[in-house]
């Protein structure tokens, strides 16, 4: 009896906690970023969802939290950097909103660890996969999302 008690625990501790992020990347500069690590073959962890949207200042706190709602255990938004964006001021409202999404966040008593806001050009390729890499290892190391409904696990 001992011995199926520590097999079961073995197999339990040998299941490994596989996070689902959802990364909303901007048409013009990150998307294009995710594009070129692509191109070039740069490795990165592939447990993300890239959406794309026409600019991070678009990306409302709904999203995220939809997002989140829906079994996400983080949620990255990512755009160009100030200075570089297509629609002149996005950036500086994807601030605004990410702002608010923090504090939404932090209402629900969820870590705010497990959202983010980067900035990656398209000439990034490298830094898109190093972000990615990053966030899911941060996101790993705080496991499943109280909100996801199925974590996945492997081996």
């Amino acid at each position: 009896m001992a011995k199926v008690a520590t097999a079961k625990k073995e197999k339990a501790a040998a299941k490994i906690f596989v996070p689902n992020i959802v990364a909303f990347a901007c048409n013009w500069c990150s998307y294009a970023g995710a594009d070129t690590a692509g191109t070039n073959r740069i490795q990165y962890n592939p447990n993300f969802r890239v959406i794309r949207t026409m600019c991070s200042g678009r990306v409302t706190p709904g999203f995220v939290l939809k997002a989140l709602r829906h079994g996400a255990d983080g949620v990255l938004v990512s755009g160009c950097h100030f200075g570089d964006c297509h629609y002149i001021f996005g950036n500086y409202r994807a601030v605004e909103q990410f702002d608010k999404t923090k504090g939404l966040v932090q209402t629900l008593g969820l870590d705010e660890k497990r959202i983010r806001l980067e900035w990656v050009s398209a000439a990034e390729g490298a830094r898109w996969g190093e972000v990615i890499d990053e966030f899911v290892a941060q996101i790993a190391a705080l496991g499943p999302s109280p909100l996801n409904p199925k974590p996945k696990y492997g081996t």
